[in-house]
């Protein structure tokens, strides 16, 4: 690259880090956002701002109920604010969702299977297949949450290093997968549950009885896997390798005292994580045998029988947060006990309090976040922008694919300065949610665009709170690599996965292909009630 296209990327890269360094944390952002929402709220009621509510009738006119902007300064207002704040928090729809998935995948994380079992899928790659099999192995980590970024990453360099290829483009191409395709995966997981409990609390200020389902993604997530595996290959290998160029050995940095030495790719499992894997597998496999038995067997309490056609798995999908809880922790233990890393009961509950240990922050923030959403609900200012934003949309009369490629790119600009996925959504989501279900599009629909744009733009961002890490793992190989280097080798990956992305988006809601079991692109409000 030219030392003048150089300087460019660089100075932007400079301003993007002083600028989003210029923000505030994530919790505080919420709570100036719920000092400037009170500001809005008595404004709007002072001036009589208000909307037809979409599905509500008014008894006595028999005309569509009309819902007016409340002061959060008024004493129901005050008063509910204080008298229900333990609930306000508690009942935050991700909370409940995050906190017990994440008890089953402390315990699979701490044990070592993730890490063990990342590590056995890419060590004996054949030469020719090393790229797309990290980049797999990357996109379907994210199930493992941090482990995929302090094992794999690194992992992956010393592969491509003792392929003969250059380590930083190994690294380039996991941190692509892990944080570029951060929702493409074929199963889901603690993002899904976090994300659609979001959704849900959006949703229900237009349709109350909206039950969020953590599978309404899973079918675009799957494709997405899909189709970024092949532009993550490409990019890597026709892109970022060809132009980090070949590997010096005497760039390389010894591994700072403070960090642990990147692991070793020849080393072989042992017989004891070899045999904690295969039981692992066998626990997996007893989990889905159960919840099949559940679905299908005597009695199928996981099927709603009563419902119409399309109501009836319904049960089914809201127990697969209780079913990723169990299925983490049941391969998780058994890998444990077989390896000898989970020698007691004790060492299991141990396990699953410091998984709620690392929840800590998330917790802080959920505060902030549930009293903003509750606040921004309270105020009807999320229903009332809604109501006149979908009107406002369907005058100009954009086709929803268009609109949704609108969402992607603006969330992808704003995770330049707001790291957090749940931040972002949480602030987002209140809006764009009943809006689009007022022109039509469902909320699985809003969200999976929301997670394309989100993703692409996380490995550019320095804002990015594993992106000083990743710097490390590339100043291991190359002692002179700094942030704009990282910025750089990484941008075409942003780009390619953006345009991608935005691609799979508009296809998807032009074919008007489900995003998952029994979630539709499009919306239909149910007929207005008194």
């Amino acid at each position: 690259m030219a030392s003048g296209s150089n300087e460019q990327t660089g100075g932007i890269l400079r301003w993007i880090e002083r600028t989003g360094n210029r923000l505030p944390d994530p919790v505080f952002i919420f709570v100036y956002l719920i000092g400037v929402l009170i500001l809005v709220s008595v404004a709007a009621a002072m001036f009589g701002w208000s909307a037809a509510h979409p599905t509500k009738i008014d008894e006595q006119t028999g005309a569509a109920a009309v819902i007016a902007a409340e002061s959060l300064l008024s004493a129901d207002n005050i008063r509910r604010l204080w008298v229900e704040m333990p609930t306000t928090f508690t009942h935050f729809h991700p909370l409940g969702y995050v906190l017990v998935v994440m008890l089953g995948a402390g315990v699979a994380e701490r044990s070592g299977l993730f890490g063990t079992a990342m590590s056995a899928a890419v060590r004996d790659a054949p030469k020719f297949l090393l790229t797309p099999l990290v980049a797999l192995v990357a996109m379907l980590g994210n199930l493992a949450a941090d482990a995929a970024y302090v094992v794999l990453i690194p992992l992956a360099g010393a592969l491509f290093a003792a392929a003969g290829r250059h380590p930083v483009a190994g690294i380039a191409a996991a941190f692509a997968g892990v944080s570029g395709g951060f929702s493409a995966n074929l199963l889901p997981g603690q993002l899904d549950a976090l994300l659609f409990g979001i959704t849900e609390a959006a949703a229900e200020t237009i349709l109350p009885s909206w039950d969020a389902n953590i599978a309404g993604n899973w079918y675009f997530i799957s494709a997405m896997t899909v189709v970024f595996l092949p532009v993550i290959w490409y990019v890597t290998d026709r892109v970022i390798e060809p132009r980090l160029g070949r590997y010096d050995p005497a760039s390389r940095a010894e591994p700072p005292p403070e960090t642990a030495a990147e692991p070793t790719p020849d080393a072989p499992l042992t017989p004891a994580q070899k045999r904690g894997l295969l039981h692992a597998g066998l626990a997996t496999l007893a989990v889905a045998v159960l919840w099949l038995f559940f679905t299908f067997g005597p009695g199928t309490p996981l099927i709603d029988e009563a419902a119409a056609p399309t109501g009836r798995l319904t049960p089914f999908y809201q127990s697969l947060v209780a079913g990723f809880f169990l299925l983490f922790l049941a391969a998780g233990w058994a890998y444990g006990r077989a390896a000898g890393t989970v020698k007691s009961h004790r060492d299991l509950v141990q396990m699953m309090a410091g998984s709620m240990g690392d929840m800590a922050y998330y917790l802080v923030l959920a505060f902030a976040a549930a009293h903003f959403v509750a606040m921004f609900n309270w105020s009807n200012l999320g229903l009332i922008t809604a109501v006149h934003g979908a009107a406002g949309l369907e005058q100009l009369a954009l086709p929803a694919p268009a609109l949704l490629a609108v969402i992607v790119v603006f969330t992808a600009g704003l995770n330049l300065f707001v790291g957090s996925a749940s931040a972002k959504w949480a602030l987002l989501a209140p809006v764009l949610v009943p809006m689009l279900m007022l022109l039509g599009i469902s909320p699985e629909t809003t969200t999976a665009a929301y997670r394309v744009g989100d993703g692409a733009t996380n490995i550019i961002t320095p804002l990015m709170v594993y992106f000083p890490l990743i710097l490390v793992f590339c100043q291991r190989w190359q002692k002179d690599f700094g942030i704009g280097s990282l910025a750089a080798t990484m941008t075409p990956y942003s780009i390619w996965l953006l345009v991608v992305g935005v691609g799979l988006v508009v296809a998807w809601v032009a074919l008007d292909v489900p995003l998952g079991p029994g979630a539709t692109v499009g919306f239909t409000l149910p007929a207005a009630a008194p």
